[in-house]
């Protein structure tokens, strides 16, 4: 009998790269719940050609056009209003990658339903990783961060004691504007943000690739997940991006994990572990020959003209729900730009200039204790986020 295998957010690059690691062939996994958003071509594709179980879509306009469009016997097909109904069975293995703050909710849904799960949502990590870790333990399931970064710590730190490890380094490619002049990264524009050098992402987190916030929420990431101290974890920017984390021992051992650009290699080995072979998946291009990829590694500190965002890391644990500030605050600010709506150095001046509301402590010091808290939280940050913008619009 083959194993479930589930995945909240699969319309995305996370779907697409496991998508690529499951022939029609396969003979160990059967795809049992997937999700989807807006992405209506890519949804109707998705159920035709993989036959899942059941499909849930979030969009109620998409729902409702997937409903009146597509005839299918084999999949059945929820929305967000009616999937709680359902008691599905267990699911083997989960994979968590809805983005932003929206991925929250799922995640914990997905939690509920699986024996092992696969995340890739660091904003659920970042905004409420008490719930999530307190509900993994309670279910007694096994949680595998897939962020290359994240996966390389993981892999890096096991069968070690926290106590032996003096630094983690995290590696940041520094996007597109690396070696971009200083004076005109104000005329930056969202088709040149979103043009990672390294990676093929999504729009969002090339952004917050180009900004360095994707490595500030890593930061923080890293030590919920690890439980490691803030002022252990530091980011040194690679361009090579081939490693992904560096962890420094007190006995004078500096450790490193390697691979290509090609988020197969991490979601790879989480699900299949050594029995996973890359070469046997297609479209992972080699950049290095063998024996001379050593000649092709650099580290440098972070220019902190060039990426302010930098300059957020001393205050990530000042009060407990400065992170879930921090992740709406810049997903307002990122979404704007996309939209055109303001310049890519304003995503991080009008971050700071929020952190200064003196209404901001009144809800940074909230304990997100719950996920209502949470989310009243995020509406506050939102709201505030786009009276910034507007007042400096006008």
């Amino acid at each position: 009998m083959k194993k479930k295998l589930s995945i909240f957010g699969c319309t995305g690059s996370i779907g697409d790269t496991t998508f690529k690691l499951f022939n029609k062939n396969n003979k160990e996994y059967k795809f049992y719940i997937l999700t989807g958003y807006r992405n209506l071509k890519k949804i109707k594709y998705l159920i035709k050609n993989y036959k899942p179980e059941f499909f849930i879509i979030f969009d109620q306009k998409t729902y409702f056009k997937i409903k009146s469009e597509l005839k299918v016997k084999k999949t059945k097909i929820l929305n967000s209003k009616n999937y709680f109904k359902y008691k599905f069975k267990k699911t083997d293995l989960s994979i968590s990658a809805i983005p932003g703050i929206a991925g929250l909710e799922p995640t914990l849904n997905l939690i509920k339903m699986s024996k092992k799960i696969l995340i890739a949502n660091k904003e659920s990590i970042i905004c409420g990783w008490h719930l999530i870790d307190k509900l993994v333990k309670k279910k007694g399931i096994k949680i595998i961060p897939v962020d290359s970064e994240h996966f390389s710590i993981m892999n890096l730190i096991k069968n070690t004691k926290k106590r032996n490890i003096e630094k983690i380094y995290l590696t940041a490619s520094g996007g597109p504007f690396l070696n971009h002049p200083l004076n005109k990264m104000s005329k930056i524009k969202p088709e040149d943000a979103i043009k990672h050098p390294k990676w093929k992402m999504g729009k969002k987190i090339s952004v917050d690739s180009a900004t360095l916030m994707n490595k500030i929420f890593e930061v923080i990431e890293a030590s919920k997940l690890f439980s490691i101290e803030l002022n252990k974890i530091e980011i040194l920017i690679h361009p090579q991006s081939l490693v992904h984390a560096i962890v420094k021992f007190k006995s004078g051992l500096y450790k490193f994990l390697y691979f290509e650009t090609d988020m197969a290699v991490p979601i790879g080995n989480a699900i299949f572990g050594d029995n996973f072979e890359v070469k046997k998946i297609k479209k992972i291009n080699y950049r290095v020959k063998k024996n001379e990829f050593i000649n092709h590694l650099n580290f440098f500190k972070v220019d902190k003209k060039k990426f302010p965002a930098i300059k957020l890391k001393p205050i990530l644990n000042k009060h407990a729900s400065t992170p879930i500030i921090l992740n709406a605050a810049n997903e307002i600010f990122v979404d704007q730009f996309l939209k055109k709506n303001m310049s890519f150095c304003s995503i991080i001046k009008y971050m700071f200039a929020l952190l200064k509301d003196p209404k901001l402590i009144k809800y940074a010091i909230k304990k997100p204790s719950n996920l209502r808290t949470i989310l009243t939280i995020d509406k506050w940050t939102r709201n505030k986020a786009m009276k910034i913008l507007n007042n400096n619009i006008k």
